[in-house]
């Protein structure tokens, strides 16, 4: 179908709730979606399709058809909407794709078992298998922890083949391997042990502390002191290891934590898993996706918990999910009971949440070898400005005189919260009489905007920045606005940087209003510094142009020296001891000036 038969055939859809299934010319589903009202939503995709986000653009042009179905409710949509994307996986939803499979934990066979990671089980290997888990980390830190408790070998030794071969290791030495190497430990000693292991890892570390303190009694009670002092080193062991786990309340609530983060070209999307109190796993979804953040934490819930095993009483989110009351509803019909999606605001779930989104942008930092903090920072400035898109490419102008004269203006740029200094520009102000900043910021963003307009390619000024920051409050936004109104260029943000008494970043001037940065800490380190960079290079730019032309005018007053010569001599020696130094042949190899004017220049600083 041509879009205009796309458009027409949408304009006939009822306006009921339902879902509407995108297909393209090979009627390969592409896309699934639910609606509250069918013909107001499919419609809209049809219509002026160059003003749609680069992802939605690109689906409407691979859809040759469309079909929909109408059911009863936008709950009953969302429900058909989760089992279709599962039934069809579609090019441009949300897939949440983890890149891990299942884990085990593997005992092996044999008079001397051993605990190991596994990804997969293995058929009459006669081994047992402790799983499946999702999260490899999970299996690994368990396994390391029992190892540890019960002295459990971490080698690559076999036994009984490699009984007093070599030394024991450090660990044995340390107390944290029971020394099966050096053969004095028995078969049922070490099996019990394993078994010991095995319990922990099963039933947890309260039926084991409970069942290890009583038998801690009962050899005491024997007199068999030895088992006993065993015992109660292996009892505080574990205790140690259950205070250093991080218990988040004491009536062992099931919650999960759910958090996204956005940055350098990726969405990370992280769930922390926290059951009977402990965080017990960890999963990192890569998305690829540029809804608003309220509708994309909603599309992922909806898509994690309609394939999770099970559905925690709490779901924690950095901000309220779109349509939030009907995923509730979603997730209880799955749990079976009532389940509270919050936006906690205080106290210890504050702190999960948070260290929940810290998890996924150190996913991202990861993958693209930045700091965390860098790309925290972004993110919570687009927050904070209302930016859909993370600000990657940022350029910041100021403005500096002396008076009435010397006016400059530079431009600094960040890329990735960085400095590109490749791509600094300064501006001297040619245009405005007397001391008027707005004017000055007016006349430097003119030129910087007109040469992008006019493709130049000079790396400073061919790059469209992702957001403008100014120097000073509303007064500067609302001239560069007008200014880029004017020149027809809208789709760049410009916001103010606004400094207290002492000229500390203190808020950003936006809207007719101030957003103070008090409260947002990684954003306002980022800002600071771009202002502080910004001003540095201005006023050292005002200050270079102020000395060079006081220079030249001392140079001016040598004999046969005018103000191109002045110009010359100080670009080749830069300061006024290096020309005094010079003899004739420098001053005319260096500067190119004739041999009499070198001569004046020599005989004046040599009377």
């Amino acid at each position: 179908m041509t879009l205009e038969q796309l458009r027409e055939k949408s304009s006939k859809l009822p306006m009921d709730p339902g879902v509407y299934i995108m297909k393209d010319k090979t009627q390969k589903v592409i896309y699934v979606g639910k609606a509250l009202h069918l013909r107001n939503r499919v419609h809209q995709y049809f219509l002026n399709i160059t003003a749609h986000t680069p992802k939605v653009y690109q689906m409407v042009t691979h859809v040759n058809d469309f079909d929909f179905i109408v059911v009863g409710s936008e709950f009953e949509a969302l429900i058909l909407e989760c089992n279709l994307i599962k039934q069809y996986k579609p090019k441009y939803n949300i897939l949440l794709k983890d890149d891990k499979g299942y884990h085990y934990i593997r005992i092996t066979g044999g008079d001397y078992p051993n605990m190991e990671e596994a990804k997969k089980k293995e058929e009459g290997d006669n081994c047992r298998y402790i799983g499946p888990y999702i999260s490899g980390y999970s299996v690994k830190q368990a396994v390391q922890t029992a190892k540890k408790l019960f002295g459990l070998p971490t080698c690559k030794k076999q036994f009984p083949r490699d009984f007093g071969k070599e030394r024991p290791c450090l660990n044995y030495h340390i107390g944290q391997c029971c020394g099966l190497c050096t053969g004095k430990i028995s078969k049922a000693e070490y099996a019990e042990r394993v078994k010991g292991a095995e319990e922990y890892l099963l039933k947890g570390e309260e039926h084991l502390l409970a069942q290890m303190e009583a038998q801690m009694m009962g050899c005491a009670e024997r007199c068999e002191f030895e088992k006993a002092a065993q015992l109660r080193d292996r009892i505080a062991g574990l205790k140690k290891v259950q205070q250093r786990q991080q218990v988040v309340f004491e009536n062992k609530v099931d919650m999960d934590a759910v958090a996204i983060a956005k940055g350098e070209g990726l969405i990370c999307a992280v769930v922390l898993c926290f059951r009977d109190g402990r965080l017990s796993d960890k999963q990192e979804f890569l998305l690829q996706d540029d809804l608003a953040a309220d509708d994309l934490l909603e599309e992922f819930i909806a898509s994690y918990y309609s394939a999770a095993a099970s559905v925690p009483r709490e779901v924690l989110c950095q901000i309220m999910p779109s349509n939030a009351p009907l995923l509730q509803q979603l997730l209880e019909q799955k749990r079976g009971t009532r389940v509270s999606i919050l936006v906690p605001q205080r106290g210890e779930k504050v702190q999960l949440v948070q260290k929940c989104y810290s998890n996924a942008v150190e996913g991202i930092a990861y993958r693209r070898s930045r700091q965390s903090r860098t790309i925290a920072a972004l993110d919570e400035l687009a927050k904070l400005l209302g930016m859909k898109k993370v600000p990657d490419y940022i350029e910041s102008y100021d403005i500096s005189n002396l008076g009435d004269s010397y006016k400059v203006c530079g431009m600094v740029v960040f890329e990735q919260g960085a400095p590109k200094k490749a791509a600094y520009k300064r501006f001297q102000i040619k245009t405005v009489a007397g001391q008027d900043d707005y004017a000055c910021m007016r006349e430097a963003l003119q030129r910087r905007l007109t040469r992008l307009k006019q493709g130049d390619s000079d790396p400073g000024f061919a790059k469209k920045p992702d957001l403008i920051l100014l120097d000073g409050g509303e007064g500067h936004v609302s001239v560069v606005r007008e200014l880029m109104h004017q020149m027809q260029i809208d789709d760049i943000p410009v916001f103010g940087l606004v400094k207290d008494s002492k000229h500390r970043t203190r808020a950003v001037a936006m809207g007719g209003r101030e957003v103070a940065l008090s409260g947002y800490k990684s954003a306002f380190a980022l800002c600071t510094r771009i202002q502080d960079e910004v001003h540095r290079y201005a006023i050292s730019y005002q200050r270079s142009l102020q000395r060079n032309t006081e220079l030249r005018s001392s140079l001016t007053d040598i004999p046969g020296v005018g103000p191109v010569t002045a110009k010359k001599l100080l670009r080749a020696f830069r300061t006024m001891q290096d020309i005094e130094l010079a003899g004739v042949a420098d001053l005319m190899e260096k500067a190119g000036v004739s041999q009499r004017c070198a001569k004046s220049i020599f005989r004046y600083f040599h009377k």
